[in-house]
């Protein structure tokens, strides 16, 4: 983020030369105990140094002041256990007897940058995993018994650990016999069904088999790092890449997105607009089973981890790689197609900002709507600190679509779907908020020091002044929340949905390496046979340590209201499609508490207490009599009621007796909404047209803002006549 206070405590940050974590880079790493029988994963020194500078940063730099004591170390222990084997299918009580040892040394070890024990807990998961994969082999091919009355319990996360492997034995047997009668009720043979579930356990260890040290240091940091709070995070180099790639809607390469079936790398889709689109010579369903850069040499990657073969796809534009091709349709033993294409930018549409118009309604008046979708608050800084004119950001994007709607389309009102985003960008959020009021304040930012700093739109004028609507779920958060608080308090808009996330702190993306001696860089590289500089030649050319969104300062509305853990309530209330008591701010263990702050000097654009409390009884009025929202509120129950489940019949009748009712309830449900919109019925198996899917969410809050439009174009309402656009 670049705010001031946020600019000036990575100054200090920056400032600092972690002499004592770099000097212990020198010293001799301690032991690692070692699980007999496996090959162990092993730390390294780069992983070495980036756990103490991490401790050195939460102590000093997060927001919530805190030491890395024996109370840390003992969450972390219980919160990695939990990371590995939510639901204890691995360890056995022996285990999480064995691994007190380390409930009260954590916290130490990490400040040494030793990562003996964390490393010896997942060697001993991994021998676990594969020794239950192996099991599952073997019980795969037994012949079953499905008429026997026996039971599947299949969420252990508040049982006991077992305590033998023979008791986890037996939990294994009922997991495949799940798999095979789920896989025969579908009506498949018994051979298929074996060799379907054969197949997807070969895959399980084959993925288990190229865990490397990456991997295993992620899910320590992740369960140190969440810890302390739900949003400090680090990322390994690649974890950091893509993290900054998402956040730019961007990146650097063929344009393809590529998934990994059986070993094999596929083109899953041709981005329009990409090298491999403007090539003709990429098609979804192709094989790549090589890769070269420029005129080298070809490496197989048949085999490889997927993000270590994109890696070596993607690159800087304008390089080129070559690829052998293995073409959809032909057999893999067949002569590759080699083809060469020059790397590009790539900008992500599908990603980004889209609009479309509805027409709606409303006593005999129809009312056109556009309906703005923001997946996230997104801007390729990079891109903009470069000197770009055409950088890519969530504003300049959704600026574009308003001058669309309001010059082409001529539309009445705009809505603007906040939906399952997840927030982005600050600065996005408070230029964004700026599209739709005439300057003033949009968010209020405390610090480490507890100094509060408004940030404000300072651009005159709007992009639409007219109607205005914003929906929301539990899943908007952050900056998401802040413009819709912003547009709430402003009084600038109707705000339709559930109550949001509650995410309201601020993180600051660190590079690892800007916090290092260079000197130590170069020492590392030359451990590993590369450059510190990134010019080295092999694939191991830099010494990257990732990345660490730091939690350094919490958000708050103009009213002075923190967002943290109650979010923004909207002013018309759906019900919630996804659990409330699961899924929030509020549920997190380690999340700070809401508090305010001094309400800042801002001037609302209108009071719509009256508007709302008619637009209240009008959707209430529509709801009362709508089957869409009865069986919404139906679904949300069975929901519900779903949760509590823990455990499964395996009984092939009784089983295929509750899947055909479950079925046949759904469909029934689907029919009558199909019925009410005067579409045909629809058959089990048959597949709905993605222009008949139907957003009751969405339709309903269409409706609001019709309403919104028939209240204030008369005059009765004198108290909205303040709102810009709004006659």
């Amino acid at each position: 983020m670049d705010f001031k206070i946020v600019k000036e405590m990575l100054k200090k940050i920056l400032l600092v030369t972690f002499t004592a974590a770099v000097l212990a880079c020198h010293a001799s790493p301690q032991p690692l105990q070692l699980v007999p029988g496996v090959t162990n994963i092993m730390p390294d020194e780069k992983q070495a140094l980036v756990s103490k500078e991490i401790v050195a940063l939460i102590e000093n730099y997060n927001y919530k002041k805190i030491k890395v004591n024996d109370s840390i170390s003992s969450l972390v222990l219980d919160k990695y256990i939990k990371e590995l084997d939510p639901y204890k299918y691995y360890f056995v009580e022996s285990d999480i007897k064995e691994f007190e040892k380390f409930r009260f040394t954590l916290d130490d070890d990490f400040r040494a940058g030793n990562l003996n024990a964390p490393f010896y807990i997942f060697n001993l998961y991994l021998k676990r995993y594969n020794e239950f994969i192996n099991f599952a082999f073997t019980e795969i091919k037994k012949k079953q018994n499905f008429n026997a009355n026996e039971t599947y319990v299949f969420d252990r996360e508040k049982m006991p650990w077992a305590k033998s492997k023979a008791e986890i034995d037996n939990l294994w047997k009922k997991r495949v016999k799940y798999e095979l009668v789920n896989l025969k009720i579908a009506g498949t043979s018994e051979a298929k069904n074996i060799e379907t579930l054969t197949k997807r356990y070969e895959a399980l260890k084959s993925q288990a088999s190229k865990l490397n040290n990456q991997d295993v240091f992620q899910t320590i940091m992740d369960a140190f790092t969440e810890t302390i709070d739900p949003h400090t995070n680090y990322f390994i180099p690649s974890a950091a890449q893509q993290f900054n790639e998402e956040m730019a809607r961007s990146f650097e390469g063929i344009g393809a997105r590529l998934q990994l079936e059986n070993e094999i790398l596929k083109i899953a889709e041709v981005i329009p607009g990409g090298p491999a689109f403007k090539s003709k010579l990429l098609s979804a369903g192709d094989r790549i089973v090589a890769v070269a850069q420029g005129t080298g040499e070809f490496e197989d990657i048949i085999g490889w981890r997927i993000e270590n073969s994109v890696a070596k796809i993607k690159g800087p534009k304008g390089t080129k790689v070559r690829l052998k091709i293995i073409p959809a349709g032909k057999e893999m033993s067949s002569k590759p197609v080699i083809i060469e294409l020059v790397r590009e930018k790539i900008v992500m549409e599908d990603q980004s900002a889209k609009k479309k118009v509805e027409t709606i309604q409303s006593n005999g008046k129809p009312y056109k709507i556009g309906i703005i979708t923001v997946p996230a608050f997104y801007a390729d800084f990079k891109a903009a600190n470069a000197g770009d004119p055409n950088y890519k950001s969530t504003t300049r994007d959704v600026r574009l679509l308003i001058d669309t709607l309001k010059n082409m389309d001529k539309v009445d009102a705009i809505v603007m779907d906040l939906r399952a985003n997840g927030g982005g960008s600050l600065v996005e959020a408070i230029d964004l908020t700026g599209l739709f009021i005439d300057r003033g304040p949009v968010v209020q930012v405390k610090d480490l020091k507890n100094d509060v700093e408004v940030s404000e739109d300072t651009n005159a004028g709007v992009a639409w002044a007219g109607p205005f609507g914003v929906m929301v779920d539990r899943l908007s958060a952050s900056a998401s929340e802040i413009f819709a608080g912003a547009i709430q308090d402003y009084g600038r808009g109707i705000i339709m949905g559930t109550q949001t996330y509650g995410k309201g702190t601020v993180q600051s993306s660190i590079d690892m390496n800007r916090l290092v001696n260079p000197s130590i860089l170069q020492r590392l590289a030359a451990l590993v046979g590369g450059t510190a500089d990134g010019k080295g030649k092999s694939d191991k050319e830099a010494v990257r340590l990732g990345q660490i969104n730091l939690t350094m300062a919490k958000f708050y509305r103009v009213t002075g209201s923190s967002t943290q853990h109650k979010g923004v309530m909207p002013d018309i209330v759906f019900p919630s499609l996804y659990p409330m008591d699961k899924i929030g701010e509020d549920t997190e263990p380690s999340a700070l508490p809401w508090d305010e702050v001094k309400k800042s000097n801002f001037a609302p654009v209108a009071d719509l207490t009256a508007v709302k409390a008619d637009l209240i009884k009008s959707h209430n009025e529509r709801m009362d009599k709508s089957i869409d929202y009865k069986i919404m509120e139906e679904d949300i129950a069975e929901a519900k009621k779903r949760e509590g489940e823990v455990s499964i019949s395996l009984n092939e009748t009784k089983l295929k007796a509750e899947r055909d009712s479950l079925e046949a309830k759904n469909l029934a449900k689907i029919n009558t909404l199909r019925a009410a919109r005067g579409l045909p019925a629809v058959k089990k198996g048959d597949k709905v047209k993605k222009e008949e899917v139907f957003d009751f969410v969405q339709n309903e809050s269409l409706k609001i803002m019709a309403d919104l439009m028939d209240i204030t174009t008369g005059k009765e309402k004198d108290v909205v006549k303040t709102t810009p656009g709004i006659k």
